[in-house]
């Protein structure tokens, strides 16, 4: 996936003994060390090694875009109903994961891009900022009014419940397993109860996700950067899937 110039650390999944959040912490990096929420313990579910893309002005680290944090912890399953009904579009049961989405910023643009591609709800999970954050709703521009969310602290356990309920599960990622994104298979398109899953910035997708994925798609480069902002990578990925 990257080229020569790319720098190596570890990164881990942990889970909070105390709440139960699930997210990435990167080896060497003091956020995380415990649990952002309730400070409690962590326990680290599994390991990976970490393939860093080095900037220009710091060549031994990776860019890190700006976040807010949520200014009270976040509740477990709430849920936020759209003040008009977005239902002129149809409602065709598409939904976005945003798996330990660390920008704010990011988290807003996902909304926005989820509305005007017919989705109708999101799944924020783990350390994902929430609409309550204003960074969020700057960028969102009302599509959090639009598009139904609701927070979730383990994205693992949200999805083993989705699958249960026969709910298909597709991931974008950079993986053995993917496939292209754009191949022209009508197999490949959006249908029905779909959960399209986007990840950490950083990290990416959460390998306990990746297994419990139907199809896993990733986009093809054609430039010297190896990867897309994650806000980008879903418009086009819920373009070439809702074509």
């Amino acid at each position: 996936m990257y080229n020569d110039l790319m720098t190596m650390k570890t990164y881990q999944i942990v889970v909070c003994t105390s709440c139960g959040l699930r997210y990435p912490h990167v080896q060497g990096q003091s956020f995380g060390a415990r649990c952002p929420i309730c400070m409690g313990d962590t326990r680290v579910v599994l390991s990976r090694e970490l393939i860093l893309e080095p900037t220009p002005s710091h060549p031994d680290s990776f860019y890190r875009e700006g976040t807010k944090s949520a200014k009270k912890p976040m509740e477990e399953g709430k849920k936020r109903k759209p003040l008009r009904s977005s239902r002129l579009r149809g409602e065709n049961g598409f939904s976005v994961l945003m798996d330990n989405i660390r920008s704010a910023w990011n988290v807003g643009s996902i909304l926005r891009s989820a509305d005007g591609f017919g989705f109708d709800h999101a799944y924020l999970c783990g350390i994902s900022p929430t609409p309550e954050n204003e960074a969020v709703t700057k960028t969102s521009l009302g599509a959090e009014d639009l598009v139904t969310w609701s927070y979730h602290k383990d994205a693992v356990k949200l999805v083993k419940g989705l699958k249960k309920e026969g709910w298909r599960i597709l991931a974008l990622e950079e993986d053995e397993r993917a496939k292209e994104l754009g191949i022209k298979d009508e197999g490949r398109r959006m249908n029905g109860k779909t959960v399209l899953i986007v990840g950490n910035e950083v990290t990416g997708v959460d390998p306990g996700l990746l297994d419990l994925c139907d199809e896993i798609f990733y986009i093809q480069m054609r430039g010297e950067k190896k990867s897309f902002n994650v806000g980008i990578a879903f418009g086009i990925a819920a373009y070439a899937l809702n074509k």
